[in-house]
């Protein structure tokens, strides 16, 4: 049963996304999220890493065709493949799943039926200085039997977690360093290919 199914996201993936929307204040960004079903536990989808897409012209297919080939080849060697799609809305107060998101989480559930979105939820990251919230800035959405996509309700926050508890203590002490700066995405990689969209630096 679908309705049954955990996302486990591991602190770098999961600090990587919302470091890149963090860069890109006042646009939209997107990227993809990597892993695989828990071998021991079908019911738990294991979010290993993830990839900042883009920052500008996130509908235009080409780009995106490019970006997801590259990442597929490249963590297929590893054993992983895109498992969901994470997107933050150019606007603080817009909380909706808009078309681009919907499509491209589409796309990637004919590949992986289980794919879940995250949409940034800016009300929790503003928050994040100010509590002892452990719980992700993100809203997960899934898709219901009429392949919908629907906000998961009340249990929601139970159906999304961070492998790391401390993980918004780590995000909050970048934030303040504004390590976001230091975050590479394909947009990037695409106007100078020296840029490296992996990121292998950023948590070094």
């Amino acid at each position: 049963m679908v309705a049954e199914l955990k996302h486990e996201i591991s602190q770098n993936a999961y600090i990587k996304l919302v470091l890149h929307s963090l860069k890109h204040k006042t646009t939209a960004v997107n990227g993809v999220l990597l892993g695989r079903v828990n071998p021991q536990n079908e019911s738990v989808v294991e979010i290993i890493d993830s990839v900042p897409l883009f920052h500008s012209n996130l509908a235009l297919l080409p780009p995106l065709e490019i970006a997801l080939i590259m990442i597929e080849e490249h963590y297929g060697s590893k054993g992983l493949g895109i498992v969901g799609y994470f997107h933050a809305n150019e606007r603080f107060d817009d909380a909706e799943l808009g078309i681009v998101a919907k499509n491209i989480g589409d796309h990637i559930c004919r590949y992986f039926p289980q794919a879940a979105v995250f949409l940034l939820d800016n009300k929790k990251l503003e928050a994040l200085p100010k509590g002892k919230d452990q719980s992700p800035v993100m809203q997960l959405y899934i898709r219901d039997a009429s392949k919908n996509w629907k906000l998961a309700g009340p249990d929601g926050g139970s159906r999304l977690v961070i492998k790391e508890p401390a993980a918004n203590v780590v995000l909050s002490d970048y934030i303040s360093s504004e390590k976001w700066q230091d975050v590479v995405d394909f947009d990037d990689h695409l106007d100078d290919i020296k840029m490296d969209w992996l990121n292998p630096e950023l948590f070094k």
